[in-house]
């Protein structure tokens, strides 16, 4: 079973990655710098997805009350201005700490796409996710045809699918990722049949923050969202310079969630649609810019995420404490 893998929807060149989108390629890993071009072998679209669904059946079985216990295939969609080596590298730091070893939670697929990558590019950008964001849909829907034929087992352990889809995604990875569950819901004329996604999980998210609300802009991105997660967390944090320059940059009067959390506090009418302030997670010495990246070189935030993965309920979670850091006050929600 490979160790790493990717879908990349950038253009590919001799020695990496470029920066313009092409069409879908994939990717496993069996180590190495996962920056370097040659530690990764293309695979067919068929391989992969054989390879992928052999792995994914070799996941033990488990009796359904061991849910928690219950290993991920887990996508990791990365943000703004990230080109493919610091992606990878990204993408094998997560791995390293959630995914590997006995306690690992399953295996990680990094969804690597094109960003642009400027601060006078933020707009431009924003566009090109929307583009790739078909990319995405694709794989969600041929994901969720999958998932559907698997329901038809569901009274058998040996052939039921043993495995739980989840997503992490990062700064405007959200806004891709929100366009792309938008496409894939429409694809699939908008069923209530399951639950794609497991747990969601929006880090310093750069999409709006009235996203779950029924009377946003995108209040039908939200909800194909909603629908098509069993869980949705919010991770944010007030001290979040690059999310205060993009709210700035656009002035549409809506602050960002992964600056100001949910417009509304739970619970909203998307019960299962939640937040957490982070910024106690982050000693004085990491600020402004450094927030937006540093929940990933956090162990307290890791920990924070592995648990919300395994799907332990918030309820425990915030009564454990396991939501609230010491590392600095936290701050209330402002602009």
């Amino acid at each position: 079973m490979p160790k790493y893998w990717m879908i990349s929807d950038r253009t590919v060149l001799a020695d990496g990655f470029g920066g313009d989108r092409g069409g879908l390629s994939y990717w496993t890993s069996d180590g190495g710098p996962l920056d370097v071009f040659a530690s990764w072998k293309p695979a067919t679209h068929d391989d992969f997805k054989q390879a992928l669904i052999a792995a994914a059946d070799n996941f033990p079985i488990l009796p359904q009350a061991a849910n928690e216990d219950q290993q991920h295939v887990t996508f990791m969609v990365h943000g703004y201005n990230v080109g493919w080596q610091d992606a990878a590298k990204r993408y094998q730091q997560l791995c390293a700490n959630l995914f590997s070893g006995a306690e690992g939670l399953g295996l990680c697929i990094s969804f690597d796409w094109p960003s642009l990558g400027s601060v006078l590019g933020y707009l431009p950008d924003r566009s090109h996710a929307r583009e790739c964001a078909d990319d995405l849909a694709t794989v969600l829907y041929e994901l969720y045809g999958w998932l559907l034929g698997k329901q038809q087992f569901a009274s058998d352990p040996a052939k039921a699918c043993r495995a739980k889809l989840s997503i992490v995604a990062h700064s405007m990875g959200n806004y891709l990722l929100q366009k792309a569950m938008a496409s894939a819901w429409a694809r699939a004329n908008q069923p209530l049949l399951a639950s794609l996604i497991n747990q969601l999980v929006m880090i310093a998210a750069d999409v709006d923050n009235d996203l779950f609300e029924p009377a946003s802009n995108d209040a039908a991105d939200g909800n194909a969202v909603a629908n098509l997660c069993y869980r949705v967390t919010a991770l944010y944090s007030g001290r979040d310079a690059v999310l205060g320059a993009s709210a700035g940059l656009k002035h549409f009067g809506t602050r960002r969630l992964g600056r100001s959390g949910l417009a509304v506090e739970p619970p909203t009418d998307k019960d299962n649609v939640w937040d957490v302030d982070c910024s106690g997670f982050f000693p004085p010495a990491i600020a402004g810019m450094q927030i937006h990246s540093a929940y990933f070189d956090q162990p307290e935030v890791i920990s924070l995420l592995g648990k919300i993965l395994t799907g332990i309920d918030r309820s425990v979670l915030e009564a454990t404490g396991a939501t609230k850091g010491a590392l600095w006050p936290v701050a209330s929600n402002g602009q």
